[in-house]
């Protein structure tokens, strides 16, 4: 697959992109190939489709400038490949709130677009709802992994979400590459330990890792200094509420076979399992934050009130 073929998976199978629509490709000027590579695959579709293109952002979360939000707002469909993340913005909200279908693609390089969307998302889809049903209706989730986490998570009433990768409907989002099934939990205790990707590391060693406590669904504890100023950085703007324990995922795209120090892609990992910090309104939470750090577990061991949940097996 090529870079181009991996474009047109996006903009039809996974968008859906009809000739009578608008899509708005939002990108900066360190993604600006992929920006065109999807842009270009947009014109073969519809007449109706603009680049966004403004400077890199200085983290993950950070505002577009208020012409890009804009833009994303008026279209049918957006795809915003950015090297920081446009997943948990206002922006993006707003946009899907207005019925947009929007998929973000946040730090995305073409190696990674080409192995993410060269997959079946139908089958990613099966995989989803799998484990979703699995872990919907449980008031208590916990993961467990030989590196020492022990970690129990209670959605309360939010909801458990599925990026399958499919975004046909007004208003759908998704993260491309995609499949994972996440919420946003109302309370989180325990302790997690890191032991694949997360930023600003990338890809850990073996034998590496980055320890967290968690008490009261927030974040007391960071074993790592660079994560650590992340997010009291983010503090100086929102207090508390950046050290938020945000998110639980589990990954479902069984054609990630490796990790390759992407998060955008190694959350996607079938089997894994993925814990974020910082901000979790975009995906069901009440906390608005600067900042979203996922941390990606390799071997978890996940129970949905006491029994084992049967995760996507992938060999790796």
């Amino acid at each position: 697959m090529s870079l181009e073929d991996a474009a047109r998976t996006a903009v039809d199978q996974c968008m859906g992109l009809a000739a009578d629509e608008s899509c708005v490709v939002v990108t900066d000027d360190e993604r600006r190939h992929i920006g065109e590579a999807l842009y270009d695959a947009a014109r073969e579709v519809t007449d109706d489709a603009t680049v966004a293109r403004y400077p890199v952002g200085d983290q993950h979360g950070e505002e577009p400038p208020e012409p890009v939000a804009a833009a994303m707002k008026s279209a049918d469909v957006v795809l915003a490949p950015t090297t920081k993340s446009l997943s948990h913005t206002r922006a993006r909200g707003a946009a899907t709130e207005a019925g947009v279908r929007a998929a973000t693609l946040p730090g995305i390089t073409e190696e990674v677009m080409v192995t993410g969307l060269d997959a079946d998302y139908r089958a990613i889809g099966e995989h989803c709802v799998a484990v979703l049903e699995q872990v919907e209706d449980a008031d208590e989730i916990r993961v467990t992994s030989p590196q020492g986490t022990d970690i129990t998570f209670e959605p309360g009433d939010r909801d458990w979400l599925a990026d399958t990768g499919l975004c046909h409907e007004a208003g759908d989002f998704t993260n491309l590459p995609a499949g994972e099934v996440f919420v946003s939990p109302e309370n989180a205790n325990g302790r997690y330990v890191v032991d694949g990707t997360m930023m600003p590391h990338g890809l850990l060693t073996p034998g590496e890792t980055l320890e967290f406590v968690v008490e009261d669904g927030r974040v007391t504890e960071i074993s790592d200094d660079d994560i650590r100023s992340q997010v009291e950085t983010a503090a100086e703007e929102v207090g508390d509420d950046a050290y938020n324990l945000a998110e639980l995922g589990i990954g479902t795209n069984t054609a990630v076979t490796e990790l390759v120090g992407s998060v955008l892609l190694d959350e996607k990992a079938g089997g894994t399992v993925h814990i974020a910090i910082g901000d979790d309104a975009g995906i069901g939470g009440d906390t608005d934050a600067p900042v979203h750090l996922d941390g990606i577990l390799r071997e978890p061991t996940v129970y949905a009130d006491g029994e084992e949940v049967d995760l996507p097996e992938v060999e790796r």
